[in-house]
């Protein structure tokens, strides 16, 4: 383990600062040119590119210490972590396919990815299209409005929710679980967000529940009556089809809300670059990836060593806690030319704000089709947007997108 003193430095991921412009704190942490440890968490931070991609791909880093330490060992991780004492959480959110590993993670990935390859995921665009427009109509006709509260949070919810076969009308408390669900992923973790993280996933396990239910007795042609017939045939059980349901949904809403307004306001920030989509529509999936690029909506996820292991130039033991902050590694300047340029036709764009490995994110396809069918719009429909208020980000290390974004639009 390196045992070099550290230069101080001020990371703080919880505090307004870093919450209004974390790239400053990205650039010092990638200057110090190792990792850098940071002790509320246990954890070896890793800004570099090179490094984050290196270890997202590493089939001997994993997201769980199953394996990696004695069941005493891992209670009293679990316990410093504060994900101890939510019997619904420990079951349906700790288990879910997000943070398991090996055979059991594979088996469940293979039995919902056939519903988001490119070809299945692009049967959706006549539904996004129409739940777009029908939500812009009136807004646009209003002259003004918060672009995260009042459009994006109500379509990437829909849209997974359709899929799966969530009536439309309860997508907004599945958001509302959901967002108090993903908050408890964030560090500085409090008593109050575990206990609505708890609440929420236990009230979520009885809408689901029923609605399992109702597929046993009733399938139609959705995801969830898919995810049943698996469980008919012993190819999951009970619990990983409530699990693969609820983490499904939690994972089709937050992010990508987060970055259809991150991705707004960077088209907001440089005018030039809005008016250069504009005028070529054929860059508009290039300019989806370099939204994701500039402002990753999951700017951080961690990994545990399985083994001994050389990072960064430095060796590090087995079950070893890293930080891979995709966030940083995005605007990494040894990867990206101008990195801390939006530039809608950048190529290539090869972020990783996906992730990358067994866990690359499953559902980027449809987050990228939403994407591109929004901007599409507001493209086709505005000959200008304002923004009315510089907005404020969420806090916090795991996340990066605006509360809100107010914005004055104005019809073509």
């Amino acid at each position: 383990m390196p045992s070099s003193p550290q230069p101080p430095l001020d990371f703080d991921p919880l505090g307004p600062a870093f919450a209004a412009d974390p790239h400053a704190s990205y650039r010092r942490l990638r200057d110090l040119g190792r990792p850098y440890y940071y002790a509320p968490e246990d954890t070896w931070m890793l800004t570099r590119y090179a490094d984050v991609r290196a270890l997202a791909l590493d089939e001997t880093m994993l997201r769980s210490v199953d394996g990696l330490v004695s069941p005493e060992e891992q209670r009293a991780l679990q316990v410093k972590a504060g994900m101890h004492d939510m019997p619904y959480h420990e079951r349906y959110v700790q288990q879910n396919m997000l943070d398991i590993e090996g055979q059991k993670h594979d088996r469940q990935r293979k039995l919902v990815f056939r519903d988001f390859t490119p070809a299945l995921v692009e049967r959706q665009r006549p539904y996004i299209q129409a739940l777009v427009d029908r939500l812009l109509g009136p807004l646009i006709e209003t002259g003004h409005f918060d672009f995260v509260g009042d459009f994006a949070a109500h379509v990437p919810g829909h849209v997974i929710g359709h899929i799966l076969g969530v009536p439309e009308a309860d997508s907004p408390q599945l958001r509302r679980w959901s967002e108090h669900v993903v908050r408890y992923y964030n560090v500085g973790r409090t008593i109050e967000q575990k206990q609505q993280a708890e609440t929420a996933v236990r009230e979520f396990h009885a809408y689901l529940s029923g609605m399992i239910a109702e597929r046993h007795k009733r399938p139609t042609d959705d995801l969830m009556s898919r995810l049943v017939t698996h469980e008919k045939a012993g190819r999951t059980d009970a619990d990983e089809t409530i699990s693969l349901a609820m983490l499904i949904l939690m994972a089709g809403h937050g992010s990508t809300i987060d970055v259809l307004g991150s991705g707004l306001h960077s088209l907001l920030r440089f005018p030039d670059q809005h008016e250069r989509l504009r005028a070529d529509p054929g860059l508009m999936r290039s300019a989806v990836h370099e939204m994701f690029r500039f402002e990753s909506p999951l700017p951080y996820f961690h990994r545990f060593s399985t083994r001994e292991a050389l990072v960064a130039g430095q060796r590090f033991p087995r079950g070893t806690r890293f930080g891979l902050l995709y966030g940083a590694a995005n605007r990494d300047p040894e990867q990206f030319e101008n990195a801390d340029h939006f530039d809608v036709g950048r190529q290539p764009v090869r972020h990783i704000a996906f992730g990358g490995g067994a866990h690359f994110c499953l559902g980027n396809h449809l987050a990228r089709l939403d994407m591109e069918i929004i901007f599409t719009a507001l493209n086709q429909r505005l000959r200008s947007i304002q923004l009315r208020e510089e907005p404020t980000y969420k806090r916090g290390l795991s996340v990066r997108g605006p509360q809100a974004l107010q914005i004055e639009v104005f019809p073509a």
